[in-house]
């Protein structure tokens, strides 16, 4: 992957670590389901109206739009709204790193190389290690969630990868348009029509600053950037990369929420950086005698 790639990814990175302690903000302030709703809202309107349809099928764009928006920020919303802390769902949705490979190996024959495995492999005993100083305090049913949310991660990385190289701009817009109204709807069916309504006639520039980033960097600009990345390397390469998520995670909400970080963690966040850098390793070049 060329170094300028490699920025790109590591920019994403370091805005959906912090993404985290946005989304616990946004959480405390609004009902989570709505929050996702509004979310996805921003991120499509008005834009749509200027920016013309991905050059897919429509199924593709609905289901991309239903896994990414509906499922992962659906599922992840709930968590953190339920318990789960910005550190330590930066953590455990890392898991889609598997997801995304597993499916990538299923459904598009996209073999990883044994450096990949060994890079993932050594990625995620880290996570491991910080999961020993987390899950303790977790309950079962947020952790569960999560782990929904990466395997929703897990498959919109797949269904970009089939959309091929598509505009990703186009592609991440139109599939945002795909999530509000589910979401308004699960929200109006499990959190009240009350909650909801009381959450849109209080809803102020505090809580517009926080959709706003949600939509913005974290969504519009982000996956973006990331779409157009899966599009033009294999998943198995562009994926680890979300590895790295956990330390900007674990960083921004010691920070800013005043989240700790052990020793233990920073060693397995150490890890982490070890299998990231394993799994980018070139493959040499084979010598001829």
């Amino acid at each position: 992957m060329p170094i300028r790639h490699v920025a790109l990814a590591l920019l994403v990175v370091a805005i959906w670590g912090f993404n985290f302690v946005v989304i616990k903000l946004s959480v405390a302030a609004l009902p989570p389901l709505l929050a996702a709703s509004l979310r996805f809202l921003f991120a499509a309107v008005p834009l749509v109206f200027f920016v013309k349809p991905p050059k897919v099928a429509w199924q593709l764009v609905v289901a991309y739009g239903f896994a990414f928006g509906v499922g992962l920020y659906g599922f992840l919303n709930l968590s953190m709204a339920w318990g789960m802390s910005a550190g330590l769902s930066s953590l455990v949705l890392q898991t889609q790193a598997f997801f995304t490979m597993a499916l990538a190996f299923f459904l598009l024959g996209d073999k990883p190389r044994r450096v990949q495995v060994l890079g993932a492999a050594i990625a995620f005993a880290g996570i491991a290690v910080i999961s020993t100083e987390r899950l303790a305090d977790a309950a079962l049913l947020p952790l569960g969630m999560t782990l929904m949310a990466a395997l929703c991660w897990g498959i919109a990385n797949i269904l970009i990868k089939k959309a091929g190289r598509v505009d990703p701009l186009s592609l991440t817009v139109w599939g945002a348009l795909v999530a509000p109204l589910p979401l308004l709807a699960l929200s109006l069916l499990f959190e009240g029509p009350q909650a909801v309504g009381t959450a849109l006639l209080g809803f102020n520039w505090g809580d517009a600053a926080l959709i706003a980033f949600l939509a913005y960097p974290a969504t519009l600009l982000g996956m973006a950037i990331w779409s157009w990345l899966m599009a033009r390397h294999p998943a198995s390469v562009v994926a680890p990369f979300t590895l790295l998520v956990p330390i900007t995670g674990l960083g921004s909400g010691y920070l800013v929420l005043g989240e700790t970080i052990t020793p233990i963690e920073i060693a397995g966040a150490g890890l982490v950086i070890a299998g990231l850098v394993v799994t980018l390793l070139r493959p040499r070049a084979t010598r001829l005698v």
